[in-house]
């Protein structure tokens, strides 16, 4: 007589449990899909559509304050407005921006500004780029250093209009004594056209040169260590290493810096209009520095179709913006595939 101890698929209670060596167990059926939730469906149109609502504000202030006052100095450059008219004329087509095109006080200020912009911003960009990776080494005092290099960018323009005038004052400069004491000729800054395009240029790159240094300085700050250590073991020296590692590694910085440079060294205002010691504030006696902007501003307040032939300045002035921008990308794209090719 066999013990039930022996039979198998017992245990001690007399219950029956599954024998390791049978066949699986079916799995149950899970039914229909269920569906989600009111709440996950919710969240999911949440994560989907917050993110347009974030910046949809910025958007809205653009489209008011920005877009649409662009749009419509297009509309009025194609009219005429009388001086103390209340509402624009008759359609006039292209004449606006034919009288601009033809008017040689406008190609002047085109030349003026072009020629300010060339002697600012290249010169501001590489010696932003050379004072950033000086601040990225190991320097003793570096906040303070940092520090030191935005302090022009925060010192109010009118205040630089005065240090820099009399730097650059024509018969009582601090230049001109310098240059007195060497032996030299004083230079007449504000009468030569050369002369003041180096003054300007000089306030723009004395103010806006540690503002980018320090926003390269962020980008080069995120270069993996790794890199200049590979560089290093490799025999490269830091020269070799700043322009194999450093500079292609902030290229996308390096564009925005440029593309921005442009755009503020085209619309240049202040600076000249606060250099100018004329009463009529016209960019010198014979506009040797007035710049496009100023143009825009001064034939806003002329006698014969103001607003409209100002209207036609400013869209020429963000064509040749757009234009420049435009080429800056294509030049800084292909000099940076050249440099990894």
């Amino acid at each position: 007589m066999t013990d039930h101890h022996d039979l198998p698929g017992r245990g001690h209670g007399g219950s029956a449990v599954l024998d390791r060596g049978g066949p699986p167990r079916r799995p149950r059926d899970p039914g229909p899909a269920s569906t989600p939730s009111w709440r996950h469906r919710l969240s999911r149109w949440d994560l989907k559509v917050s993110p347009y609502l974030y910046v949809l504000p910025f958007f809205g202030v653009f489209a008011v304050i920005g877009l649409y006052p662009m749009l419509y100095t297009g509309y009025l450059s194609f009219f005429s407005w009388p001086r103390f008219g209340t509402a624009h004329g008759d359609a006039v087509g292209w004449a606006n921006y034919a009288h601009v095109l033809q008017d040689p006080v406008f190609r002047k200020a085109l030349v003026n500004t072009i020629g300010i912009f060339l002697l600012s911003s290249v010169p501001q960009i590489i010696v932003a780029t050379l004072v950033a990776a000086l601040l990225d080494m190991n320097l003793r005092g570096r906040s303070w250093w940092r520090m030191s290099v935005l302090l022009p960018f925060v010192v109010a323009p009118a205040a630089t209009a005065l240090i820099f005038g009399s730097l650059f004052a024509d018969k009582s400069g601090l230049v001109n004594d310098v240059l007195g004491g060497l032996g030299l000729s004083p230079v007449h800054w504000h009468g030569d056209r050369f002369a003041s395009w180096t003054a300007i240029a000089t306030m723009v790159n004395w103010r806006w040169t540690g503002y980018n240094a320090l926003i390269l300085l962020a980008a080069m700050q995120a270069v993996p260590r790794d890199l200049y250590e590979a560089a290093a073991m490799d025999g490269a020296s830091r020269v070799r290493q700043f322009v194999s590692v450093t500079l292609p590694s902030i290229r996308t910085t390096m564009m925005f810096v440029i593309i921005t440079s442009t755009i503020g060294g085209l619309q240049i205002f202040t600076e000249p209009r606060l250099f100018d010691t004329n009463l009529q504030h016209q960019g010198g006696a014979d506009y040797q520095y007035q710049t496009l902007a100023m143009y825009v501003f001064n034939t806003a307040n002329s006698a014969v179709d103001p607003y409209p032939r100002a209207a036609a300045a400013a869209w020429l002035l963000f064509l040749l913006i757009i234009g420049f921008a435009l080429l800056n990308f294509v030049l800084t794209r292909a000099l940076q595939r050249r440099s990894l090719a």
